[in-house]
């Protein structure tokens, strides 16, 4: 029974062993290499194909929630920093370095070798073989044989024995190194691309206690356990550096956090500059930097563009893009309700918040002590736009468009599109107002004119669901200005005006006094109506009062009774403030009809006031991507001993040809044969070419010669 026990043991001992020896001979297979290699490739598509390192809101309204998820669980939105990506390209070094460690020495001893002592038998079985006979002995016609294989660039080597003589000539061996030098240049590639990804983050934050800071910090408070070394080996971080402005710290994105990355040199921003196209997009753009390096003292100047980078200390400083850095703007309020034409301005600064109170006509509210009205505004200034050119072929039809039918024919950047119609039509301003309730909706407004369709107007945009832009066309005064739009509109939001306005309207309309009261009824009525509905609480109304066949006629009649209407309140609105009458034109008719097409849409805006930017002070900020990326020299040597190793696989051939020479009655005889590792017709000419060069050279008067090829 013991035997049996220990038996069992001794059975089971070497089990642990083979399946090391399994699995290390699975590491050292070529067949495994190259699966490894392949899902390498294919990973490497996609991450070509899809962009990288996106928001993840960009790939859900791109792919949808569903399959939002299903990628996300692969990390295809960061394949090449994806946790299965490294450890297949670790697995892909371990492989290739045991098959260049087994088979890189035997292929070394093969290139060194001439396999001079070959078997004179075994050369009959060459395909590639012939004989000869020289009139001369051994050793002159062996030193012949040295010369003519030399002088077609083989390396030959002799082997004397008691028989004869054995000449060995080899050229092309070189071949093998091409082989070493692929799969090294594999292990270093990859070995490179693992020094340069975020491996090296991954193991501080698992095993130094780093932790990525969330949410909006100044850098000078984030703590140690966000901050990395200065001597980390690599990274890849952003800053952003403001004109006049300096940093010595980048941040480094780890999923919804960052880390700080001090660096070693200080880098201020001196001045940015810009240049366009005529289509608006950016022709050039380069910042003017100065680098100070603190443990030295030394700081010099330097210019940073696309293409051209600025390296110092194994750092090097990329020009990625540029945004605002803070310019300071102010705002006209336009109030939307009551009866205020206009109210205060608001100054604010891009990027920051602040809140404001449309009750007080828009005007900013104090943070500092007591407690903002409860219909305060929360507003973010979000961009300031200097150049908009824009594509200005085409229109909307001037009519009583909404908000939800993309009302303007300017709706987003017209870059790339090179046509006439392109045009510069002024800077914008880009705010988010947010109320008590969480509602929030983004808006664009221009800060100038424009002339769409003939009419000199305002475009005040909201972004919809889908983010693109709809414009509400706010007709521009005499002056330019929107003013006198205001003026109108405070003057519609007030009762007695409209009763006086549609008191005016029947007076002029009509002699009869019972018909003037009728008139002066029906035109206040219409204008109480679209006071508080627009022309689509007009169409409510004439909807549910009026038969289906008279419909279009009610509503062709009401619609030009609420223009006459309006134009008659325009002037009442002018007298308040002092002003003439305007003019009875045909440009004050169409100002009228743009002014009621504006406010029936702006019935329906999100907001109760219009921000228009008045006046600005632009500052601008350069994004820069600042990386330490090491293995990037391991790649291109990798990549050099790549090409080199294809080169010397493909292009050079390994040929051998031995030639047994043997003493004979009268002289000696040669039997010779060559061989390749890829018999190509390149190969039989050359062998064609030195068997007839080697027969001929002295030839006994009756040499026996045979061949094959």
């Amino acid at each position: 029974m013991l035997s049996l026990d220990m038996m069992s043991r001794a059975s089971s001992r070497p089990v642990p062993r083979q399946i090391l020896s399994a699995f290390f001979e699975l590491l050292g297979s070529m067949r495994f290499a190259v699966s490894l290699l392949g899902i390498l490739c294919v990973a490497s598509i996609v991450g070509t194909v899809l962009p990288q390192n996106s928001p993840d809101s960009s790939y859900i309204d791109q792919f949808g929630p569903f399959w939002f998820e299903v990628f996300d669980r692969f990390s295809l939105w960061r394949v090449y920093n994806s946790g299965w990506f490294l450890l297949i390209m670790a697995f892909l070094i371990v492989s290739t370095s045991i098959c260049l460690t087994r088979n890189a020495p035997r292929m070394l001893r093969d290139a060194r070798s001439f396999r001079e002592y070959a078997r004179a038998d075994s050369l009959r079985a060459f395909p590639h073989r012939f004989e000869t006979r020289y009139a001369m002995a051994t050793e002159p016609a062996a030193q012949a044989l040295c010369k003519l294989f030399k002088s077609q660039g083989y390396a030959v080597r002799v082997r004397r024995d008691a028989a004869g003589l054995m000449v060995a000539a080899k050229k092309g061996s070189a071949n093998h190194l091409g082989y070493i030098c692929a799969h090294a240049a594999m292990i270093i590639i990859c070995l490179g691309g693992l020094v340069d990804s975020d491996m090296s983050l991954r193991m501080q934050m698992w095993l130094g206690g780093k932790q990525p800071v969330v949410g909006n910090m100044m850098i000078a408070d984030v703590p140690a356990s966000g901050r990395l070394s200065p001597r980390n080996p690599s990274f890849r971080g952003n800053i952003l550096v403001p004109e006049g402005g300096q940093t010595s710290s980048a941040v480094v994105t780890v999923g919804d956090g960052a880390l700080v990355q001090p660096l070693p040199f200080t880098l201020r921003l001196k001045h940015f500059v810009v240049d366009y196209y005529s289509t608006g997009m950016p022709s050039r753009f380069a910042s003017q930097v100065e680098v100070t390096d603190p443990a030295t003292g030394k700081h010099f100047p330097a210019t940073i563009e696309v293409n051209h980078p600025l390296r110092y200390k194994g750092i090097t400083v990329y020009q990625s893009s540029f945004d605002d850095g803070g310019s300071h703007v102010t705002l006209a309020a336009y109030p939307l309700k009551g009866v205020l034409a206009q109210g205060a301005t608001v100054q604010g600064t891009i990027g920051k918040s602040l809140a404001v109170d449309p009750a007080a006509a828009g005007a900013a509210v104090a943070q500092q002590g007591g407690h903002a009205p409860p219909d305060t505004l929360h507003m973010d200034l979000a961009a300031l736009r200097v150049i908009n050119v824009e594509n200005m072929s085409g229109g909307a039809p001037v009519g009583h468009e909404s908000l939800g039918k993309e009302l303007a024919s300017v709706t987003g950047s017209a870059a790339g599109k090179k046509n006439e119609n392109l045009r510069n039509i002024g800077p914008s301003i880009e705010y988010r107002l947010t109320d008590a309730a969480g509602q929030s909706h983004m808006f664009r407004n221009y800060m100038a004119p424009v002339t769409l369709d003939g009419a000199s107007v305002f475009l005040v945009g909201v972004q919809g669901d889908d983010g693109a832009y709809r414009y509400v066309r706010v007709p521009a005064d005499a002056q330019g200005a929107m003013a006198g739009f205001a003026r109108l509109r405070a003057a519609l939001a007030d009762p007695a005006m409209r009763r006086a306005a549609a008191q005016r309207f029947a007076a002029a309309g009509t002699s009869s006094p019972a018909d003037a009261t009728a008139l002066q009824a029906a035109a206040q009525h219409a204008l109480d109506t679209f006071a508080g509905g627009g022309l689509q609480g007009v169409a409510d109304v004439l909807q549910a009062n009026t038969p289906s066949g008279q419909l279009k006629h009610a509503a062709d009649m009401v619609v030009r009774l609420i223009g006459a209407s309006m134009a008659e309140l325009n002037d009442l609105a002018r007298q308040r403030d002092g002003l003439p009458a305007a003019p009875r034109t045909q440009a004050q008719a169409r100002w009228t009809r743009l002014a009621v097409a504006a406010l029936s849409d702006l019935a329906r805006y999100p907001a109760p006031v219009i921000y228009e930017l008045d006046d600005f002070k632009q500052v601008q900020a350069s994004v820069f991507q600042i990386t330490r990326n090491p293995g990037e020299y391991g790649v291109v040597l990798g990549a050099l001993l790549l090409i080199t190793g294809i080169f010397t696989m493909f292009y050079l051939r390994d040929r051998r040809i031995w030639a047994w020479v043997q003493p004979a009655e009268g002289g000696s005889t040669v039997l010779a044969a060559m061989t390749t590792q890829r018999r190509t017709l390149d190969f039989d000419q050359e062998f064609e070419r030195l068997r007839a060069a080697a027969t001929t050279a002295d030839p006994a008067p009756h040499a026996h010669k045979r061949g094959q090829a």
